[in-house]
């Protein structure tokens, strides 16, 4: 990953304000993971980026509603994976899947994230496809904000790979 890229991250996506994240956690920044995945070249830089952390065995990119969505797809077409859409619940209607696309029992999966802060969802959808069937031991993220992610996630048995930290970011703002 290179500077360059945290330095375009952090310029779209860092927001100033007062903020209210998932975790409940207020912040004064956010970053808004939106501005990074509707940029068609930003994506694709990112998707690009993002390959080589994917792990070897990996069969099935799982992209987290909603977030995660447009990364797995970035990534699916990078590398060829099959990609699954996990929903936060089974839907009520139709087939009443809670990840969409290919097959997950018994295969690998990567859950791709955007930001992850405390990792909470992860944990629960990772949760959520293990009940299923998946096999399901690393996640992704563009960025970790450094704020207990990445450790509340190993105790669930899962490693987090970041694209890039909060501190990567904060450098970046740094030099430029």
């Amino acid at each position: 990953m290179t500077s360059t890229l945290a330095a375009s991250i952090d310029h779209v996506a860092r927001l100033s304000g007062t903020f209210t994240l998932r975790s409940g956690l207020v912040a004064t920044e956010y970053f808004d993971k939106y501005r990074f995945e509707s940029d068609p070249d930003l994506l694709h830089q990112i998707a690009v980026a993002l390959v080589g952390l994917i792990p070897a065995d990996t069969d099935v990119l799982a992209g987290l509603e909603l977030g995660g969505v447009p990364i797995a797809t970035a990534l699916s077409l990078e590398t060829g994976l099959p990609a699954v859409f996990v929903r936060k619940e089974p839907k009520t209607y139709g087939t009443c899947q809670l990840a969409e696309g290919a097959d997950i029992h018994g295969r690998r999966l990567l859950v791709v994230e955007d930001v992850v802060t405390s990792g909470g969802q992860i944990g629960i959808s990772a949760g959520d496809l293990r009940e299923r069937g998946a096999l399901v031991d690393h996640a992704m993220c563009v960025v970790d904000r450094e704020q207990g992610g990445r450790e509340h996630l190993a105790a669930l048995g899962l490693s987090l790979a970041a694209l890039v930290t909060r501190g990567d970011l904060d450098d970046a703002r740094a030099r430029s």
